[in-house]
């Protein structure tokens, strides 16, 4: 009687468990480009703390070639473009970076990534002006960002660019 009931059981489990054969489509999660993006910025972020920065300048490479497929793929998501220009302003082209953040502003003109990272843009371009602006768009979000971005425009935190 015992052994039905096991055989039952299990003939049960087997039933509703998904099976996969070769060539047949998973639904298990399959990570987007936008999120390989993000986590290669996290570890670019952690090489840079280090002071490796041509491990952490490959990582914003790589983030930046996925963000890009991604802004392809998706066009004119805020947080995408928020990435797109973080990447492109760690390259060092502070331009393309600044066009990146303006797009997603016209998204979202209060993304707090964006702002915040649009003002640290402005400050490493001798923009204080335009930095405060940011600033005063994150004032009332109370949040990480906002005390970031007022400590590098005090001078309190120095900005990697």
């Amino acid at each position: 009687m015992i052994k039905k009931t096991l055989y039952s059981i299990l003939f049960l489990i087997l039933l509703t468990t998904n099976s996969y054969s070769a060539g047949s489509e998973s639904t298990s999660k399959v990570k987007t480009d936008y999120a390989k993006a993000v986590e290669s910025i996290k570890f670019a972020k952690k090489y840079e703390k280090k002071g490796k920065l041509e491990k952490a300048k490959k990582r914003y490479e790589k983030a930046q070639a996925l963000l890009l497929k991604s802004n392809k793929k998706k066009p004119l998501q805020a947080d995408t473009l928020n990435y797109l220009g973080f990447t492109t302003r760690k390259l060092g082209d502070f331009e393309n970076g600044e066009k990146y953040y303006l797009l997603g502003l016209e998204i979202d003109p209060n993304h707090v990534g964006i702002n915040e990272y649009l003002g640290e843009l402005y400050v490493v371009t001798n923009r204080l002006d335009l930095a405060k602006e940011r600033l005063k768009v994150l004032e009332s979000c109370n949040c990480e960002e906002y005390k970031e971005l007022k400590e590098i425009i005090d001078g309190t935190k120095q900005s990697k660019y």
